[in-house]
């Protein structure tokens, strides 16, 4: 339900040929979703020319005028392409670019966005993220912004970018709970049946939890410690301690919500991240290490208990990347076959 009396928050899209779909219409969804729950957002698109494009999957975009006719805007989204990574930038988009985010006091790129925002010199002397594939490309580009290629998204002041197109979409529902609260974030999140949104500083290589979400707020901020950094060193004492409660009441809390011990639930999340990294083209040993596993004979145990496969395996079976960096136990490449498909 759309709350009628608030002042509508205004939200400027920048859209041009090319431009990814997901970046546009992920973001858009959260933003619309979020109406129905007493939020008042309203959703315009701009393009450089005032003309409709033509979306990365053929669809046309109709836009309701040109970026430099934006105005009074709250909040300004540049979305990504392919192309603005890896081709030069027209002079037309950079401007077009430029002007609507000069137009909101709140400016934010999802994906390869980031690059169009560096062009308007936002980010000179701020953090930044983008999709991993480019973030080295995006920091020799623009040596003035501190690239962080790990994150799922970054914040620095009124300026917010964030890593692929998925990302985008933990990166609206952010900026729901800013404006909005993290319950109805949170409403958001389950209506459109997505993970509530993974922490900004959790590994673009990690995967969230499949666990149900859970609903106390210390055992919440546990699991989203443990998803940022797998490989940190969490014994229960550590863990209640951090988020003030017992251990004794952070086992029950564990028990009565996911069913399982924390030992138990770390060691899944460290799975995942570890699926996460192999299918990243990690190696067997990188993968171990920064999943928090520490060795390959414990990625190895922990696999073939959970999956029946030994991590190698997998990774050559599943894995659509070449393997990062050379595995000093000997362990293959993993496999580029396209066809392959990720367990769950």
């Amino acid at each position: 339900m759309t709350n009628g009396t608030a002042r509508a928050h205004r939200v400027g899209m920048l859209v041009f040929p090319g431009v990814t779909m997901l970046d546009v219409a992920g973001s858009a969804e959260v933003f619309v979703e979020a109406n129905r729950y007493g939020a008042h957002y309203d959703i315009a698109l701009y393009s450089p020319d005032g003309r409709a494009v033509r979306s990365s999957t053929g669809v046309h975009l109709a836009v309701d005028g040109r970026a430099s006719d934006a105005e009074h805007l709250d909040t300004a989204l540049l979305p990504g392409s392919e192309g603005v990574a890896t081709a030069g930038l027209e002079p037309s988009l950079v401007a077009a670019a430029t002007s609507l985010a000069n137009s909101a006091p709140r400016v934010v790129s999802v994906c390869t966005g980031a690059f169009l925002l560096a062009a308007t010199g936002m980010l000179d002397g701020r953090r930044a993220t983008t999709h991993w594939r480019h973030a080295e490309r995006l920091a020799r580009r623009h040596p003035r912004v501190t690239v962080e290629p790990d994150s799922i998204f970054v914040t620095d002041g009124p300026i917010a970018t964030s890593a692929g197109v998925t990302a985008g979409i933990d990166l609206a529902l952010a900026l729901v709970e800013d404006d909005h609260g993290a319950a109805l974030s949170r409403d958001v999140a389950r209506s459109l049946v997505v993970f509530v949104q993974r922490p900004g500083g959790q590994s673009q290589f990690s995967a969230p939890s499949r666990s149900p979400i859970p609903r106390n707020r210390p055992l919440r901020d546990v699991l989203d410690a443990v998803a940022a950094d797998p490989a940190g060193s969490y014994s229960v004492p550590e863990l209640a301690g951090a988020v003030g409660v017992s251990p004794r009441h952070l086992t029950r809390l564990f028990q009565q919500e996911l069913g399982t011990t924390p030992a138990r639930h770390i060691e899944r999340i460290r799975l995942e991240a570890a699926q996460a990294f192999l299918d990243a083209g990690h190696t067997v040993a990188s993968a171990a290490t920064r999943s928090g596993f520490g060795s390959d004979e414990n990625l190895r145990r922990a696999f073939v208990q959970h999956f029946g496969v030994p991590p190698a395996t997998y990774q050559r079976r599943f894995s659509r990347t070449s393997t990062v960096g050379t595995d000093p136990s000997g362990t293959e490449p993993a496999s580029t076959d396209p066809s392959g498909t990720e367990p769950t």
